[in-house]
């Protein structure tokens, strides 16, 4: 994969620590378009990843990508960085592992006689439509292998470079399953510029819900992470599911903040720089593990159930209780590297 105009700052793997040893490693690359972020150009050894196990409706993703542009504080994914002995902040959002291979490996591994076309889930670890996705451009080599091999496939995105690829994915739906799904759970643009800055605008990612239900597909919409004290209040809630509704989103699913270890010290630090007088509360409301108490998650629920009748999105299965498209925060020791 080769960029044009790039300036190539560092070829020497190895540069950082952990990368040397990564089998497949074949350059790191800076430029001046991204700056301030690495790619870590990787020959990926396999592109199926299997996660048994999980209670959910699929055993196999792809992550074309490690590490996330987006930036989220509090992305559950940041723990799964330690694997390349890189730190679950800035390096999970600046030092990004690129498999520039991955389209060619996925092909070879649905062509063995004991692929059984079981469905396929992407964007259940980091992005795979961040910024990067805009040069490297590896999903649509992905979904065509998928669909042309008869496999069902899923994608949960932020990004707005989805819309790219709506008419590949639309004619795929003509094969094979194909679910959409769109994280957005942050309305005010304020909060989101301090919480999520490399993610796409409120208004665009509501827009490409439009654009995806007028190519024909359906779109889902996971409302989390819902922020206790900070986004949950019935006007705002109220307001968002609005907003989704009248773009055209299929189902949603609210939840609430998650903060495993390795993500909760990196959103305590925003926390305690933007919203002090919160840290005490969130504290008390996770010092039990990394979900919210059962008290404060029942009172949402109970908060949450009028609002969704109000904007239609409980009847029938479009209000789901489980994750869209079984799309949930993987357990990081499931996600092999390559």
């Amino acid at each position: 994969m080769r960029w044009a105009g790039q300036r190539v700052d560092a070829e020497t793997p190895g540069t950082l620590p952990g990368l040397g040893s990564i089998a497949g490693l074949v350059r790191s690359v800076t430029t001046p378009e991204f700056q301030g972020i690495t790619f870590h150009e990787v020959l990926a050894r396999s592109a199926l990843n299997s996660v048994p196990g999980t209670a959910l409706p699929f055993n196999w993703t792809v992550n074309p990508y490690r590490g996330c542009s987006h930036a989220c504080r509090y992305c559950f994914a940041r723990p799964t960085h330690k694997y390349l002995e890189l730190d679950t902040g800035l390096d999970f959002d600046r030092q990004i592992v690129v498999k520039t291979n991955v389209a060619d490996v996925l092909r070879r591994e649905l062509a063995r006689p004991s692929w059984r076309h079981e469905q396929v889930a992407l964007g259940t670890n980091t992005d795979p439509y961040q910024r990067a996705e805009g040069r490297y451009r590896l999903m649509p080599g992905i979904i065509e292998a998928l669909a042309g091999s008869g496999t069902p496939l899923s994608i949960l995105t932020k990004g707005t470079l989805l819309r790219r690829d709506l008419r590949l994915l639309s004619a795929a739906s003509a094969e094979v399953g194909v679910g959409i799904g769109l994280s957005l759970a942050l309305g005010d643009e304020a909060l989101r510029r301090r919480l999520e800055p490399g993610v796409p605008s409120v208004r665009g990612r509501l827009d490409l819900i439009r654009a995806v239900r007028e190519a024909g597909l359906p779109c889902g919409v996971m409302v989390a992470p819902v922020l206790p004290w900070l986004t949950d209040s019935p006007d705002q809630l109220d307001h968002l599911l609005e907003q989704l509704s009248a773009a055209g989103a299929t189902g949603v699913t609210p939840l609430v903040l998650h903060l495993r270890p390795g993500v909760k010290d990196w959103f305590m630090q925003w926390l305690a720089h933007d919203h002090p007088e919160l840290v005490s509360r969130y504290n008390s409301l996770y010092a039990h593990g990394s979900n919210a108490s059962p008290s404060y998650r029942k009172a949402f629920e109970e908060k949450l159930r009028p609002l969704l009748a109000k904007h239609g999105f409980n009847r029938g299965s479009t209000h789901r209780t489980r994750p869209i498209n079984g799309m949930h925060p993987p357990k990081p020791s499931q996600e092999p590297l390559f």
